[in-house]
């Protein structure tokens, strides 16, 4: 969808910071940016307003919790739990909770997700060439629980299980639409469930706005009736990450990731092309099919203690099968700012303004990198 000068967002943010203090009494010291406490916990919170392809106007509110006893001792990242609430213009209604909590000093991690969505939202058919007027809107309530176990191998190696659940339920769909012909697994709704095996080596300097380093994650799963899930399905996804430091403060960073599926997949867990983190520029689900690739690369340059500069282009579709890829391959560009909150943090604020080969285009506003 083509903005029109008027659309363009709304785009404020503030920062609060709440620093809790343990049950013992310490010495406070006052800094330019916040009042800073000898603590445990600490709270980084972002009131925003926005606007998105897939959401047009919406605000609410972002934090991220900080617990400063619980460190992986091998790179000292913090555990953590990150929550968002949201709500827009399109009456859709978004909250979203991600612990990532380190045990034993970080030879056990906890990396979990939970998300309620009441969202109604556009759908224009399976494939890469799914057409402009094909263009039909519905309405899902959604529920989505992961939770993953991962053990580390000193010192980047971490392996483990992840189970997923997945709560669909189909409140409207338009008449006379191809969801309404319930031809279109999904189309009534279901239930996801099953167990993933994942393997990742790991070695980012942080995971929120990252310098240095690299990611190999893969991950092989499945859905099954055995699991109380109304489809049956294996996916498989690779994501590659790596990070080059350029000059003092600036980052080059490159992403290759993968999906493919393979049996009775509803369209709810397809791979969706598009949104804030892959193919910036084209709606999120766009094109969607049970299979996906996508290459990106980003320049993130410093300019300031707090503020980036960034520039990004990527390439990617999907396919019923990944050997008919490369037949119709998708290209968004694009730029846009960070402000990191604060100065002993790596949480970043994000606002992105990406565009497609076609000359659509979309604004993204968000915490933490893309990728």
């Amino acid at each position: 969808m083509k903005f029109r000068n008027s659309q363009i967002a709304l785009f404020f943010f503030c920062f609060l910071t709440l620093n809790l203090v343990g049950q013992q009494k310490e010495a406070t010291k006052i800094e330019t940016d916040t009042i800073n406490i000898r603590k445990k916990i600490q709270l980084v919170g972002v009131p925003l307003v926005f606007y998105t392809p897939e959401t047009s106007f919406g605000f609410g509110l972002g934090a991220q919790i900080f617990f400063l006893n619980q460190t992986n001792i091998y790179n000292s990242r913090l555990s953590n739990i990150f929550v968002s609430a949201i709500y827009t213009a399109k009456k859709q209604l978004m909250f979203e909770a991600r612990p990532q909590i380190y045990f034993n000093a970080g030879n056990l991690f906890l990396d979990g997700y939970f998300k309620y969505r009441l969202f109604p939202n556009s759908f224009w058919g399976i494939g890469n060439y799914a057409a402009d007027d094909a263009l039909e809107e519905y309405n899902m309530k959604s529920y989505e629980i992961t939770a993953a176990l991962l053990k580390r191998l000193p010192p980047t190696l971490n392996f483990g299980l992840e189970y997923k659940y997945e709560n669909h339920t189909m409140l409207e769909v338009a008449e006379g639409g191809l969801l309404a012909a319930g031809d279109i697994a999904g189309s009534e709704g279901g239930i996801i469930s099953g167990l993933s095996i994942v393997f990742n080596l790991d070695s980012r300097d942080n995971v929120n706005s990252t310098v240095k380093g690299a990611l190999i994650q893969m991950k092989s799963g499945f859905s099954s009736r055995v699991f109380g899930a109304t489809y049956s399905f294996n996916k498989y996804t690779l994501d590659l990450r790596k990070y080059f430091k350029h000059l003092a403060n600036n980052t080059f960073a490159m992403q290759f990731y993968g999906e493919s599926m393979y049996g009775n997949v509803p369209f709810q867990s397809m791979a969706w092309l598009g949104g804030g983190e892959k193919m910036r520029g084209y709606f999120k689900g766009r094109y969607m099919d049970k299979s996906m690739y996508v290459l990106q690369g980003e320049y993130r340059a410093r300019f300031h203690p707090r503020w980036t500069a960034a520039g990004f282009g990527a390439i990617g579709e999907v396919a019923d099968f990944p050997l008919s890829f490369f037949k119709n391959p998708k290209i968004s560009f694009g730029g846009g700012m960070r402000f990191k909150i604060l100065k002993n943090n790596s949480t970043v604020v994000r606002f992105d303004i990406g565009f497609d080969k076609n000359g659509n285009n979309g604004l993204y506003f968000g915490i933490n990198e893309a990728f």
